[in-house]
């Protein structure tokens, strides 16, 4: 599984890149086998403007279905994070579990 990581409007420290990695590996453990490709873009909509301008963008790419994407934006950047990769763990969730009520069992 390759993860992309890619920050607009500031700088990426590797703190941020270990609180996001870790955010990642708790939501989506369940689906290891299935991701190819992780996509994370995160941005300061505003600039120095202030509001609720951070913004997580997640791409979840898997073999054999569409892609996961989920887009927060928030006020704090943690919190974009948190909210975006647990959106992203659920959304992966009902994915698989739809693929394999639609998989038929062998005999």
């Amino acid at each position: 599984m390759q993860t992309d990581i890619q920050s607009q409007g500031f700088a990426l420290t590797a703190g941020l890149r270990d609180y996001l990695m870790k955010r990642l590996a708790y939501n989506l453990n369940h689906g290891g086998e299935y991701i190819t490709r992780i996509t994370v873009r995160l941005s300061d909509i505003n600039g120095s403007r202030g509001g609720a301008d951070k913004r997580c963008f997640i791409e979840v790419r898997l073999k054999h279905l569409p892609a996961v994407v989920i887009d927060d934006v928030e006020a704090d950047l943690y919190v974009a994070i948190d909210r975006a990769a647990e959106r992203a763990g659920r959304t992966l969730t009902r994915r698989l579990s739809r693929q394999r009520e639609c998989t038929p069992a062998l005999p």
